[in-house]
């Protein structure tokens, strides 16, 4: 009997399922690495649009400003 026999004979329905992060939470390894994925992604996205809103308010406000009649 080889190794992928006696495994699906220990695991039953389970063989072939992927395992799951925690008994209890219903979310397989690959799941939780695409959430990190999307996660650090928008992340990043959220990084570069404060960085531009602190440019725009920190030069270009000012400068718009400067133009202001009074």
């Amino acid at each position: 009997m080889g190794e992928s026999k006696r495994r699906k004979a220990a695991l039953g329905e389970r063989y072939g399922q992927e395992p799951t992060i925690l008994p209890w939470l219903p979310i397989t390894k690959s799941q939780s690495k695409l959430f990190m994925k999307w996660t650090t992604r928008i992340t990043w996205i959220g990084i570069g649009t404060l960085l531009v809103v602190w440019v725009t308010v920190l030069f270009v406000g000012p400068w718009l400003g400067w133009w202001q009649i009074d």
